[in-house]
């Protein structure tokens, strides 16, 4: 009984066939490669949203008419956007230096690389107006919300619910452009925009029922 059983295990290369699929797949689609333009278009839009429905909660706070707060919400916008642009192109044109510096240091451009090198830098014209429109984009819904309601509580009622569902589709679609968890995404960016109307809304009612 001294024999040996030779015992061949066939092993399948579909399941390292799709292994491999998987991982040039994963590599493919590369997240980071988007986070440039998603940060500053989730970023505008989330900012354009909350900061001009904060402003309208507060001047609701105390007054109840509605061309004051649509006047508030409308003067937001177009201040915000502007700040938001140049603040945007500020920031990418500082990051173009620093890039365009450190190539000529490592001396990677040269003659006619020169042309392609300089087209992979950040645009700052390009954030600027991108970070401007998603603001905008933002900051039109409340606005159009409350522009034609008359009564003050339901107007607050309807601001309310109305940034509540822009915060969870930007929520989404920055999760899933980025491929980050959705749920957790969209709480997140939920509960920060509630902690925001409240706030200036406390605030405001605060100050204007002392000073008033």
């Amino acid at each position: 009984m001294d024999g040996n059983i030779d015992v061949c295990i066939p092993v399948s290369e579909n399941k390292s066939e799709q292994v491999h699929g998987q991982v040039s797949i994963e590599k493919e689609f590369d997240y980071s490669q988007r986070g440039q333009w998603l940060r500053a278009a989730v970023l505008g839009a989330t900012d354009g949203l909350v900061s001009v429905s904060s402003l309208m909660m507060g001047v609701g706070a105390v007054k109840q008419d509605v061309r004051a707060m649509f006047l508030t919400g409308f003067a937001g916008l177009v201040a915000g956007a502007c700040s938001m642009a140049i603040g945007e192109f500020v920031s990418v044109y500082s990051q173009r230096d620093v890039e365009l510096a450190q190539m000529k240091r490592d001396k990677r451009i040269s003659g006619n690389e020169e042309e392609s090198e300089k087209e992979a830098l950040p645009n700052p014209i390009q954030a600027a107006a991108a970070s401007a429109l998603a603001f905008m984009l933002g900051a039109i819904m409340p606005l159009l919300a409350a522009a034609f309601i008359m009564d003050h509580k339901v107007r607050l009622g309807v601001v309310v619910a109305t940034v509540s569902l822009g915060l969870v589709v930007f929520g989404w679609i920055g999760a899933v452009l980025g491929g980050s968890p959705v749920v957790k995404s969209c709480f997140r960016i939920l509960v920060g925009g509630w902690l925001a109307m409240a706030i200036t809304y406390g605030l405001t009612m605060g100050i204007g029922s002392t000073v008033m």
